[in-house]
């Protein structure tokens, strides 16, 4: 008997005394959770969101639409950033002040050429407030995941108050389970037995957030 029938089984005996009529699981769990931890309004949310990033070691800036060329210089800069990678669906004018050579999310890219790369710059699909996360979906203005997780310095663009949602539940319902959802709270980190933090492991060691309001 091979592992998969051994495994079946098992299933089909645990099983044997469920009844026929017996309701789904999403029928049979109830769903009566909170949806939302408390009572904000739009501006409370869009801070708490702000402050749960900082409290996982994100830097956050907050700007109009039309200062958003110039803060991305300013913090590429700052960052001593000479290349960038650009989601193909990035508006251009987002970077129409930044000097640093912009290059390409193309599918032939390998994770050297990425890791030379000093930052990236993506828009995301929506962003949590209770839990200081943001999500991205690998939609245009946000590239594959890879160019997310191999450059050392990753700045995010989160419309406000669009793409901020107070809760997981209120998210999920935004985004598309069949695509590729990459879920960031801060930057990249790990902790071993004696706690003590390392950044930059598996993903980016700096992460900057901009909140960018349409006034």
């Amino acid at each position: 008997m091979s592992s998969r029938e051994r495994v079946l089984g098992r299933v089909r005996r645990a099983l044997a005394d469920v009844p026929d009529d017996a309701l789904p699981y999403e029928g049979a769990v109830t769903r009566d959770y909170l949806r939302e931890h408390g009572r904000r309004s739009v501006p409370q949310t869009v801070d708490l969101l702000a402050e749960n990033l900082a409290d996982y070691r994100a830097f956050v800036h907050r700007c109009a639409d039309g200062q958003l060329p110039g803060l991305l210089a300013r913090l590429l800069a700052a960052h001593g950033s000479r290349s960038v990678v650009v989601p193909p669906g990035l508006p251009p004018s987002w970077l129409k002040a930044v000097d640093a050579t912009r290059v390409q999310d193309r599918a032939a890219s390998t994770p050297p050429e990425l890791d030379r790369v000093d930052s990236v710059v993506t828009g995301c699909a929506v962003a949590v407030a209770e839990t200081g996360t943001i999500v991205l979906d690998g939609s245009p203005d946000q590239g594959r995941r890879r160019i997310t997780l191999v450059p050392d310095h990753h700045i995010c663009v989160v419309r406000v108050p669009d793409q901020v949602v107070a809760s997981v539940p209120q998210a999920l319902e935004r985004l598309d389970p069949a695509r590729p959802l990459t879920w960031i709270s801060g930057p990249s980190a790990t902790s071993d037995i004696e706690l003590d933090r390392v950044e930059g492991v598996h993903g980016p060691r700096t992460l900057e957030v901009v909140l960018l309001s349409g006034s």
